[in-house]
């Protein structure tokens, strides 16, 4: 049985059906460009060679795979078709399908949010202004209620106009508590009161919103380490997770800025907003496996329930979903 048709068979619960179809039409413009893409490569070519990896180089670089990983993906296939002896490009489509998802979770813990069992929970959202940050603490804000948690959000984006607006908009939105102080507060100061109320009201969880702009990235970044030692201080072992929040849509973007995010905040998670509104979901791939940090969660929708738990299985199923008839033909 074909790799695609395994992960078919996994998702046929309503439960899965209801998540994979949310990946399915998430990822429809990316499936409708890249996926579609290799299929008919593997369909025009006849054999295994030199000419079939070119073509489908060009293909995962045009989706944003990135240079490095696409080369190593190469290799890979190239290895599996040596070994197994694989002619007939047909026969490696599953192998493609299964190095995507192999590549996305490498361990079975890697998506999962670091909830803690015992006490408070604190997670840290960092990324530039326009990614959806907001957006996406608001929706996580109402999963985590809605599973039964106290949530408590802290309004630690000072600097940007509106900010603690949308915030408590969000709040509403969800049924849950926003500490805030006015605009231009000191951050640091913001999360070290949220801390304190969320002790004081023992919450389950503290979603700590940051700034997105200062007027230069070393302030910045400067800004970030200081809440983050202020959180360190008051909560040893915290923060539990630290998301950088990135827009699919940027692609490359999108890897500079995890690199750069990345170098100065012990990033621990991803969260890539507007995989819908892309086709090159395969910016994915290339932070994921380039820079090892794990997707958590991808926006796939503007209703307050789009925002989905990363699964590499799921991902790969969307990418790939109706081409496996066509494959098998």
């Amino acid at each position: 049985m074909s790799f695609l048709k395994r992960l078919k068979e996994k998702f046929s619960t309503q439960q899965s059906e209801e998540s994979s179809e949310k990946f399915k039409s998430g990822l429809e413009k990316t499936r409708n460009s890249f996926s579609f893409k290799v299929n008919d490569l593997l369909k025009r070519f006849r054999k295994v060679d030199e000419e079939f990896f070119e073509e489908l180089e060009e293909i995962l670089i045009g989706a944003d795979v990135g240079v490095h990983t696409v080369l190593d993906i190469i290799d890979q296939l190239k290895d599996v078709a040596r070994t197994k002896n694989i002619q007939n490009p047909m026969d490696l489509r599953s192998a493609i399908t299964e190095k995507l998802a192999e590549m996305l979770q490498k361990e079975e813990s890697d998506n999962k949010l670091n909830i803690q069992t015992d006490g408070m929970t604190v997670i840290l959202f960092v990324g530039v202004n326009g990614v959806g940050k907001t957006t996406t603490i608001g929706k996580l804000a109402h999963q985590l209620k809605n599973e039964g948690k106290k949530v408590i959000l802290a309004a630690g984006d000072t600097f940007r106009a509106g900010a603690i607006d949308q915030l408590e908009v969000w709040g509403e939105r969800a049924g849950v508590d926003v500490i805030k102080h006015h605009e231009g507060a000191d951050p640091a100061a913001v999360i070290y009161d949220s801390i304190q109320a969320a002790k004081s009201r023992k919450a389950d969880v503290l979603l700590c919103d940051t700034a997105g702009r200062l007027q230069n990235k070393v302030n910045l970044m400067n800004e970030l380490s200081k809440v983050k030692r202020v959180i360190e201080r008051e909560i040893p072992g915290a923060p539990h997770e630290v998301l950088l929040v990135v827009d699919a849509t940027t692609g490359q973007n999108a890897m500079n800025q995890a690199k750069t995010f990345g170098q100065s905040t012990d990033v621990t998670g991803l969260v890539l907003t507007k995989l819908d509104g892309t086709a090159k979901g395969g910016i994915v791939l290339a932070i994921r496996h380039e820079l090892d940090i794990p997707v958590k969660f991808v926006g796939l929708g503007e209703k307050i329930d789009d925002l989905q738990e990363f699964d590499a299985d799921q991902f790969v199923y969307g990418l790939f979903a109706g081409t496996e008839e066509e494959g098998a033909e």
